[in-house]
């Protein structure tokens, strides 16, 4: 599959996809279990295929977090539906920042979350009935 993700643009990184699969909807999606329960399943079996380790699945009361071995940074993914779009779901990385702060440092996070959103595109994008993937960056996910 060839990759549509624009991996940097001039203000960073796009962090923020959105698409449409009836199929990764969950069955019981309510109140108890917001949505993206299936999606956070799909995307923690494929990120080892990507060299990424996958601590653990959580739920929150948004969504579901899958979050990633990476020592450097705190990084994870977050997962859900997306209202706006029929069978729409979203998934988002944090951080959402080309450079974050630790330990009185600069982390440049730029190659990380490139390399992780090149694995989402992969393994939504392969999976069946996804449609009308859109990347955007944390600032546009803002407005």
């Amino acid at each position: 599959m060839e990759c549509r993700y624009p991996v940097l643009y001039a203000g960073g990184v796009h962090t923020h996809v959105i698409f449409s699969n009836a199929a990764l909807l969950d069955d019981d999606a309510g109140d108890d279990n917001p949505g993206g329960e299936k999606l956070a399943q799909l995307i923690a079996a494929g990120l080892p295929g990507h060299g990424f380790q996958v601590k653990r699945i959580v739920q929150e009361d948004w969504g579901w977090v899958v979050m990633i071995l990476n020592p450097p940074f705190s990084l994870w993914v977050g997962c859900g539906p997306h209202p706006d779009q029929e069978y729409g779901h979203l998934c988002f990385i944090e951080p959402g920042k080309p450079k974050i702060w630790r330990w009185l440092k600069r982390i440049d996070t730029t190659e990380t979350i490139s390399a992780l959103a090149v694995a989402l595109e992969s393994i939504v994008g392969s999976a069946a009935g996804t449609t009308g993937m859109r990347w955007w960056s944390e600032d546009e996910a803002r407005l």
